[in-house]
């Protein structure tokens, strides 16, 4: 897939203020700084689509964006760490909540995820919580290129070791890069391949 166009359309709280359109969603979430608009502003080619910051916490809002005006791209709030207050927190913690539950035209979560890191129990409750919900996602590996091939390789094998203590197997994942573009085509493709079977 070539992304054409991407533009802007809403930012908010509420799931009822989503657009009312039925074209197919895919939202991508993550930890507070795991680069989640760096991924964005490169899947899109485009700089500043999704506003990055030094300062984990920068997305506070559900943002909306129509992508090649057949999709969209959703950019949530990143969940653990932020310089935000406990009562922000747990405001994103229900609209966040509210997404996932409420928004039928969601197709697939892309759960970002920094490679560099051990598997942390945040990310791992929360796709737990996704298949509870039996809400399809997939593994964004965020800033391959800070990693040498082999301890690459040594990350993965660790999180499919973990991931497959509680699922059958491990979840479609995508090795990624915002600063080399790695993984560009394999994640649009894989959005593609996605929207056609819709049409169908």
């Amino acid at each position: 897939m070539r992304i054409k166009s991407a533009t802007f359309i809403v930012s908010n709280q509420e799931v009822s203020k989503c657009p009312k359109s039925n074209l197919p969603e895919y939202a991508f979430i993550g930890r507070s700084n795991v680069g989640k608009s760096s991924l964005i502003n490169m899947l899109t080619n485009q700089k500043k689509l999704a506003k990055t910051s030094g300062r984990p916490g920068k997305t506070q809002l559900i943002n909306h964006f129509l992508i090649n005006e057949n999709w969209h791209l959703v950019d949530l709030p990143g969940y653990g760490y932020a310089r935000v207050s406990k009562s922000k927190k747990n405001t994103f913690q229900k609209f966040i909540t509210n997404y996932f539950r409420d928004r039928k035209q969601l197709v697939c979560a892309f759960v970002l995820v920094d490679i560099r890191h051990e598997p942390q129990p945040i990310d791992l409750n929360f796709m737990q919580w996704l298949g509870e919900n039996n809400l399809p996602f997939c593994i964004v590996f965020t800033k391959s290129d800070k990693l040498k091939p082999k301890a690459i390789e040594t990350h993965i094998e660790t999180y499919t070791a973990l991931m497959l203590e509680h699922w059958e197997t491990m979840p479609k994942y995508f090795i990624t890069s915002s600063t080399k573009h790695q993984g560009k085509d394999e994640l649009l493709n894989y959005i593609e391949t996605i929207n056609f079977s819709i049409r169908s």
